[in-house]
This record gives C-alpha cells, structure tokens and sequence, in this order.
C-alpha cells in the first residue's frame, strides 16, 4: 500500500539537518503501525511524508504502487484527499459549527457528493458513539468526545489510510482508552492505521511496532528490543 525506499528528508539551518536518513519502509493494506521516538527523532517527520504532507528530500515513496515524488501539489493533494485521513492532538474542529457540520466539512476535498455527505457524517458519529451530540457545538464538549469528533470527521469520506499524530497527548487516562478502544474497533473493520506517538501505552496497541531515532527507523520486535 505504502512503500518507502532509500527517503531522507534533509532541513537546511546554516547546516544539514537530517530529519530522515535513508528510510525504507513497506506499509501494507490492514496495517495497525505506532511510531515512537524523541521529541526531534523525526517521527512526525515521517509521518508527514507518508501522508504526503512532506516531500522526501531523496528517494522513493509510492502509494498503491504510484510514484509520488515527482507529482505537483495539485495531484498529491488529490490523492492525499482522496486516500487519507489525519487525525491530531489539537483535534482542529471549528467553533460555531456543530460536531455534524465539522465532519462535513472534512469531506470537502474527497470524492463524495455533496448530497451524500451529512448521511455519511452522521453514521461516522453514531460509529463513534456521539449520534446525540451531532447538534453540539465542540466547545461543549469533553476532550475525549471532541477527539471522537475529528476521528469521525478523518473517517466518513472513506480514506484507505488514517494517519493519527499524538491522537491521545492532550487527553486523560479514561479518555485515551476510550480513543484507543475506537481506533481498534475501526482497525478491526478493516482501515489501514499509523500512529505517531510519545506514550507506550498507546505504542504497545500497535500490531507493528516502529522507533525512530536520529532519523533512522527500526522495527521493533514483539518483546520491544530493536
């Protein structure tokens, strides 16, 4: 599904910044994959890459078999509308709109009719457990309903994948089970997902286990030894 050979990402700061050193990486349709590494390791770097956010400096990536480095934005921001769905610690839902119309609007750049989408938007919800909170305004929410929200919003136009980046920082115990339990269920029923993540609670739901570290990442093994 996801193949990435030989990808570095180099930043330039007066010096060279390798945030990526020659990666290569296979993610395969039914994946559950969680990234750890330190704050600067380059695992969020990584992901943006993968959910073609980022640009590799060098190298391959190719999504269902379709190069990508070589596309303009124009059409790396169709397929990344198209095939994925990103979900973020900040949630980034609207105010003054409610949980139903925030869902809605992340269906604006995929290929779903517009007639098609607020029946789409709520069945999301009600898989997500929050049918009688479509009305609310995220503002009355509680942060683990609110992260439900925007896993609704990143799931309803059917991406292939769902790309989380610290789905769980800003949430308590209760409430990161809760999203855990959510993103298992929707693994379960079949959709691709990679995690990046900074808590080992959450890194050891994975099915693949990935660390990065000085921008090189490894495969960790299922006792957690590299």
């Amino acid at each position: 599904m996801l193949a990435l050979d030989g990808v570095q990402r180099v930043f330039e700061d007066g010096h060279q910044i390798y945030a990526l050193r020659e990666t290569c990486l296979s993610v395969a349709a039914g994946d559950f994959v969680t990234v750890t590494g330190a704050s600067g390791s380059g695992k969020s770097t990584l992901l943006n890459i993968l959910g073609l956010l980022d640009t590799p400096t060098s190298g391959s990536y190719r999504v269902f078999g379709n190069e990508t480095t070589q596309m303009d934005e124009r059409l790396r921001g169709s397929v990344r509308g198209q095939m994925f769905g990103f979900v973020f610690q900040a949630f980034h839902l609207l105010p003054g709109r409610t949980a139903l119309e925030n869902v809605e609007l992340g269906m604006i750049y995929r290929p779903v009719e517009r007639k098609t989408r607020r029946s789409l938007a709520l069945a999301a919800l009600d898989r997500m457990g929050l049918a009688s909170r479509a009305r609310s305004d995220p503002r009355t929410l509680s942060g683990g309903e609110r992260q439900r929200v925007a896993i609704a919003r990143a799931i309803a136009g059917g991406p292939s994948v769902l790309f989380c980046d610290e789905p769980t920082g800003s949430l308590d115990s209760a409430n990161t089970n809760m999203v855990l339990e959510v993103l298992e269920e929707i693994h379960r029923e079949g959709l691709t997902i990679v995690v990046v993540t900074h808590d080992p609670v959450v890194a050891r739901r994975g099915l693949r286990r990935l660390k990065v570290h000085d921008g090189r990442v490894s495969e960790l093994i299922p006792d957690g030894n590299s």
